[in-house]
């Protein structure tokens, strides 16, 4: 009798979305097919394509994705298949709604932190009858299908959104126009200035109140070529030369 145990193989490794694998290698490769809630997971048991049971353990927060390819002991390579599996589809009503209630939903799903797949179209979200009553409220047609679900990770993590693991390095970039726009004004003459001494004098300080929200249309004389504005209170005391 040959009872001998099937070998399993021990896969540690993920290559996210076969990056640097060629069209041949990635062919060759056997499949595992696992829904989202098993592709979460960093301790992975199941079968691929081959009948070859896995093993497979990956750094936790981990999470894999329709497209990765593990990596066996053996060097052997298994492609990642987003599995079918129940999804709520929703899209705007074209008679009662406009695309923007779409919009309108994601936020409401994603301030209750709902795994969320957003295509141009539609939504897709795990089932959830609640969920779904207050998305039919909202003038959108939910429907339920069986389709792998992808959906976003968070912003900051590994995969997130289409860019993958592309990370925008802004490092030097400040797009908040924090300016500390401390001008030293050489004038060419030395005023010998020493230590500031502190003054009794009133210093005026023009306090603007805030204006009504600026609506841009056709009588609007502002010049939107500079985006800020500077505001500088330079305050040159008048000097005697």
């Amino acid at each position: 009798m040959n009872d001998k145990p099937t070998a399993v193989l021990q896969v540690g490794k993920r290559i996210a979305g076969g990056q640097g694998l060629s069209t041949v290698l990635l062919r060759r490769a056997s499949e595992v097919e696992l829904d989202w809630d098993v592709r979460q997971k960093s301790r992975i048991e199941a079968t691929d394509s081959l009948g070859r049971a896995l093993n497979v353990f990956l750094p936790r927060g981990t999470v894999l994705r329709g497209g990765d390819v593990l990596v066996g002991e053996d060097g052997s390579l298994v492609r990642v298949k987003a599995a079918p599996q129940p999804v709520l589809v929703v899209t705007h009503c074209a008679d009662h709604g406009t695309p923007f209630d779409l919009l309108r939903a994601a936020y409401h799903l994603g301030n209750r932190h709902v795994p969320l797949e957003l295509q141009p179209d539609r939504l897709l979200l795990e089932p959830d009858h609640v969920l779904a009553d207050m998305l039919r409220l909202q003038h959108l047609i939910v429907n339920e299908t069986s389709s792998a679900f992808e959906p976003e990770g968070g912003a900051y993590g590994a995969g997130a959104g289409a860019h993958g693991g592309h990370a925008h390095g802004h490092a030097k970039h400040d797009h908040g126009h924090g300016h500390d726009h401390q001008h030293d004004h050489a004038h060419g003459h030395d005023h010998a200035h020493d230590k500031p001494k502190a003054s009794d004098k009133a210093i005026g300080i023009a306090v603007v109140g805030q204006a009504a929200p600026h609506v841009h249309g056709p009588d609007c004389d502002h010049d939107h070529g500079h985006g800020h504005a500077h505001g500088h209170g330079h305050g040159h005391k008048k000097h005697d030369h």
